[in-house]
């Protein structure tokens, strides 16, 4: 049972924190196909970014607009999956948390493309 007064400090909540964060990052790569194309993404936009961005500053834009896509698509999972463990069933507020999800990650894909499409047109226009 878990009791808020007992809490780990220090380091030994530093490690159970990472490991506990990998053990995360593991189950994402296993069960959520998004987010290892999103990774690959990453990936690509990495490299591109090299092409594109004449500064610095502009190639860590470019690469965090693409950081924000990660992050948006754990919180979705996240939601995703308290909403499961709630229950199956379908209801109209499950789905409207699942869509929100969605949708949450639609925007930092669109804020993405126009970091992207800004900081090309702007070097290349």
């Amino acid at each position: 049972m878990f009791n808020p007064t007992n809490k780990h400090t220090g380091i030994k909540r530093i490690y159970l924190a990472g490991k506990n964060s990998l053990n995360a990052l593991h189950w994402l790569f296993k069960n959520e196909a998004a987010f290892k194309q999103e990774v690959g993404l990453l990936i690509a936009a990495a490299i591109l970014s090299t092409l594109i961005a004449q500064t610095a500053l502009e190639r860590l834009m470019l690469i965090l607009s693409v950081v924000l896509i990660l992050l948006l698509e754990i919180v979705n999972t996240a939601i995703e999956v308290v909403v499961d463990r709630i229950g199956l069933d379908i209801h109209p507020l499950s789905g409207l948390a699942k869509d929100l999800g969605s949708l949450l990650v639609l925007v930092g894909i669109s804020m993405a493309a126009a970091v992207w499409l800004v900081t090309g047109f702007t070097n290349w226009g």
